[in-house]
């Protein structure tokens, strides 16, 4: 009997589909979670012992980092335009990133509400370099759920 019932997913097969404003294959997504920050609180028990409370405070969401190698797509840099323009409300947007299995079948998404690129990033250019050129993108956003 296998040790487990399926494969885990390998980290390269990833899409991000962003309202119609952005959508493509990225070689690399980072920050998808969330977090909740820890408020301590000195508290003395009916015993009158000194000890610290840990409570739960507020709910945030760290921002999402995703590269992807420089094509003829302009998608990208359309959408923070519309940021450096004073368009935040246009630019707001729901979106999802999407992990595929090795045949290319969804396995895992996250659904992420009201993105915006609050920076974008071309390559660094370099003359007797072989790598390929990456630009970068950083989205804000108001929250990330997992639906499947």
């Amino acid at each position: 009997m296998p040790a487990r019932a399926t494969d885990p997913l390998v980290g390269f097969h990833f899409k991000l589909d962003v309202s119609g404003k952005v959508t493509g294959f990225f070689t690399e997504v980072s920050g998808i979670g969330s977090e909740t920050e820890v408020i301590e609180h000195k508290v003395v028990n009916e015993s009158a012992i000194d000890f610290v409370q840990k409570i739960p405070g507020r709910l945030k969401w760290g921002d999402i980092t995703l590269k992807r190698g420089i094509t003829a797509q302009m998608d990208a840099w359309q959408w923070r335009a519309m940021v450096e323009k004073g368009d935040i409300q246009g630019a707001r947007a729901n979106a999802t990133i999407t992990a595929f299995d090795q045949s290319y079948n969804p396995v895992a998404v996250w659904e992420i509400t009201n993105a915006w690129p609050s920076k974008i990033s071309g390559p660094s250019l370099q003359s007797d370099s072989n790598a390929f050129t990456v630009e970068e993108m950083t989205l804000c956003h108001e929250g990330i759920n997992r639906i499947s």
